[in-house]
């Protein structure tokens, strides 16, 4: 089993370039996501997200809540439009030391397909993570992100087919 690299895929029917807007404009990716981020998505900045709760799941809002007012720094590696976000971030952002801890990648690819827009959300590095945090900090993000595929699905009104 890999333990230093998490991949989750949902088909998207939405057009290429809503799904883009959903991912690249900080002020959509934070109403799915349940974050509020200080600026934009520029590749070579840094924004802070504040976790606030997805505006499209009452459900897992209720589970973002004890977690709300939470901050951490991301650090955008790359925006290539309609194609790749990436960004880099502390997994156990919240958790003492985590700021001193390196970060892990996250990457959103975008690939055109038939059926509508495949999106690949990947994040690596977790082996390079200290021991203490690697498994529990892989474990909360994989459920995580299942979470996240399903809130950018309902945020596009798509429907999932992966």
């Amino acid at each position: 089993m890999n333990t230093d690299r998490i991949e989750k895929q949902v088909l998207l029917r939405a057009p290429l370039d809503r799904v883009w807007r959903a991912i690249s404009d900080s002020d959509q990716f934070g109403q799915w996501f349940g974050a509020r981020f200080d600026g934009p998505f520029v590749a070579g900045t840094s924004v802070t997200a504040t976790i606030t709760p997805t505006t499209v799941d009452d459900e897992v809002a209720k589970l973002q809540e004890p977690h709300a007012g939470t901050t951490s720094t991301w650090q955008i590696v790359a925006v290539e439009p309609r194609t790749k976000l990436a960004y880099r971030w502390h997994p156990c952002a919240g958790e003492p030391d985590a700021d001193h801890e390196p970060t892990t990648l996250v990457e959103f690819t975008l690939a055109e397909t038939s059926d509508g827009v495949l999106l690949t959300i990947v994040e690596s590095g977790f082996d390079a993570l200290a021991e203490p945090r690697r498994s529990s900090a892989f474990e909360a993000n994989s459920g995580g992100w299942g979470h996240q595929v399903e809130l950018v699905r309902k945020y596009l009104g798509a429907e999932q087919r992966v």
